[in-house]
C-alpha cells in the first residue's frame, strides 16, 4: 500500500480539517483541533503515513511518522 500523508489545516468555516495531501476536499471537518489531530493519527497509523498538523497560521507545528 502506497504511503498516504495527512494533514490537519485550519477550516474556512473556523474549524479544523483533516485532508489527504494533493486533496481539494477535506476527508473531515471538527470544530476541536484536538479531534481533527486524532483523527489524522488514526488514519495515518491505518496507511503507515504521515500527519502533519498546522497551527492557526498555516505553519506545521507537528510532524509524526507511521512508516513500517
Amino acid at each position: 500500500m502506497a504511503k498516504s500523508t495527512r494533514h490537519v489545516v485550519p477550516s474556512t468555516s473556523g474549524g479544523w480539517s483533516v485532508r489527504k495531501q494533493g486533496a481539494n476536499r477535506a476527508s473531515k471537518n471538527f470544530t476541536r483541533q484536538d479531534d481533527a489531530v486524532e483523527y489524522g493519527k488514526a488514519l495515518a497509523r491505518k496507511d503507515n503515513g504521515d500527519v502533519f498538523v498546522h497551527d492557526k497560521n498555516g505553519m506545521v507545528r507537528e510532524h509524526t511518522s507511521y512508516k513500517k
